[in-house]
């Protein structure tokens, strides 16, 4: 018989470490960093790994799923998945249409969750035959647990399913849910790609600070040390990231020298054209890769 869908993928004593008699299975199509990062956090709050299936067709990343959780994932999908009662999509987007024709039969039963850039669920419903569909945009620091991640749930996801999410998510750090699908496109745009932003002015400021004179490693513990202190002041300060600018630029000192610099220069507008050229792109991978 086929598990209940209301029933959790979790164990009753999720969040702590003992086992459980609980037959919870969660899957996931595709066992690379993302879903490692995942994986690793159920881990950490008690799933047993007998309790999770990864499909992995690349070799490599199967002998690490093993090393690291004594994991063994399967290269094909098959009858291993019919008890998942979630189901992690950790695919590229020109993969899914083909792994999920592949498994659908395996999974109608589930909660799916998504963490395919650009895929809309749409396609994913059409593919799957199911509406209990999540998608996430998740982004890169997950693999450490300070992740942020934006969800959208279609019309038949319960409020006990976004909990199971909720839950499932809770290891990687911190996540909000959209209310429109099509906001998705600006969240990848955001935080998706956001870190590699961050990493961008972090080389620069390296960069400039090596050209100024510093040995490139006292460079760079100065600029992840700065990003690291100012992120950590804007999140637990009241007050607006402008103002926050604005107190540590005094006209005629040595930040308004670089701000001034940085204005004429048209970085803000580059900057958010940039976003924007993101969004497009992700919107243009739905396009590309869905039905």
């Amino acid at each position: 018989m086929a598990p209940n869908p209301s029933t959790s993928i979790l164990p009753s004593n999720f969040g702590s470490r003992g086992p459980t008699a609980a037959h919870a299975h969660i899957a996931f199509i595709g066992g690379g960093n993302m879903a490692s990062a995942i994986i690793g956090g159920l881990v950490k709050k008690g799933v047993p790994v007998n309790h999770i299936v990864v499909i992995e067709p690349w070799a490599e990343a199967r002998a690490k799923l093993l090393a690291d959780f004594a994991l063994t994932a399967h290269e094909m999908p098959g009858p291993v998945l019919d008890m998942a009662r979630t189901v992690v999509w950790a695919v590229k987007p020109q993969m899914f249409k083909d792994a999920a024709l592949q498994t659908r039969f395996h999974t109608k039963q589930a909660l799916h969750l998504s963490v395919a850039a650009g895929i809309r669920s749409d396609s994913i419903a059409h593919w799957l035959g199911t509406e209990r569909i999540v998608r996430a945009m998740p982004n890169t620091p997950a693999l450490i647990g300070k992740g942020m991640t934006a969800l959208f749930a279609r019309p038949a996801v319960t409020d006990e399913d976004r909990g199971i999410i909720n839950k499932v998510l809770s290891a990687t750090g911190e996540s909000l849910w959209v209310d429109a699908e099509a906001q998705l496109d600006a969240v990848t745009a955001l935080s998706g790609s956001g870190p590699a932003y961050v990493f961008f002015f972090i080389e620069a400021m390296t960069q400039a600070g090596a050209d100024m004179g510093l040995p490139r490693d006292q460079a760079h513990r100065l600029a992840v040390g700065t990003f690291v202190g100012a992120s950590a002041l804007a999140r637990n300060s009241q007050e607006p990231p402008e103002l926050l600018r604005q107190r540590v630029t005094s006209k005629g000192g040595t930040t308004y020298a670089a701000i001034t610099s940085m204005e004429q220069d048209g970085l803000k507008n580059i900057f958010m054209r940039a976003m924007h050229a993101a969004k497009h792109r992700a919107r243009e991978l739905g396009d590309e890769f869905g039905d």
